[in-house]
């Protein structure tokens, strides 16, 4: 009898193991701190520790996928990721095409070029500047800056290196990825003062989902309201960001 009750309980174990929710994240880590390979080869960074305590809340697994930017949204459309969470602005345009959680960071986009190379942003005036492909720091210097040569990256390790090395003037990313390249480089300079167009950037980070999901949407959101209550998100922050 023991045996039998045993091996029941083994098998429910297994059961509920089993129909454990996984939530497949698509990111693009090559964006530290909010997303990065480390030593060991595995997905770090401030988003990721964002959708594990959201897993964690969920009582889901989670896992990480590293592609591309510009194929983060088709993946949503095409169902092969359950979410993707990037650094990822909430803007108009993107929300036609998948849904967002509410915004879980507070962003604003920045120039940043090597000391005495550019003075002003009005000095960008027929200069290349290093984006990354898909990203909207490069639609707003396609739209809003006309006289500026927008110049796409897979990842905006390779724009930094490439500005470093004289083939572009300067480079426009999130003003917290910029912010972890002044720590080891002394040779840099902010050009101008941050932007914060809101059809681009300010209205915050979120986490994509696809269209027709509005289940995980909802969990997700419940998720990200209970982190931010129970302390748990406030840790995070401060982990990467300080107090």
């Amino acid at each position: 009898m023991k045996k039998v009750l045993f091996a029941s309980l083994i098998a429910l174990a297994s059961t509920q193991a089993s129909a454990a929710q996984t939530i497949k994240f698509a990111t693009e880590a090559t964006y530290a701190p909010f997303e990065y390979v480390d030593e060991s080869n595995q997905i770090q960074g401030f988003d990721i520790d964002v959708a594990n305590a959201l897993c964690a809340e969920l009582k889901a697994n989670c896992t990480f996928a590293n592609q591309a930017f510009d194929s983060l949204i088709p993946a949503l459309k095409f169902k092969r990721y359950d979410a993707a969470i990037s650094a990822m602005d909430i803007t108009e345009a993107r929300l036609q095409q998948v849904s967002f959680t509410q915004a879980y960071y507070d962003n604003a986009a920045a120039f940043v070029t090597t000391k005495g190379h550019v003075a002003t942003q009005a000095d960008l005036k027929g200069k290349r500047v290093g984006v990354q492909n898909g990203s909207t720091h490069q639609s707003y210097l396609i739209e809003q800056m006309p006289g500026v040569t927008a110049v796409p990256y897979s990842s905006y390790q390779n724009a930094f290196t490439d500005m470093q090395n004289g083939r572009i003037d300067a480079v426009f990313g999130d003003t917290a990825v910029v912010a972890e390249w002044f720590k080891d480089n002394q040779n840099l300079a902010y050009i101008g003062k941050p932007v914060t167009n809101t059809k681009y950037f300010g209205n915050g980070f979120g986490i994509a989902v696809n269209k027709n999901n509005d289940a995980l949407l909802k969990q997700l959101n419940g998720a990200l309201n209970a982190i931010k209550a129970n302390g748990q998100y406030q840790v995070i922050y401060n982990k990467y960001f300080g107090k």
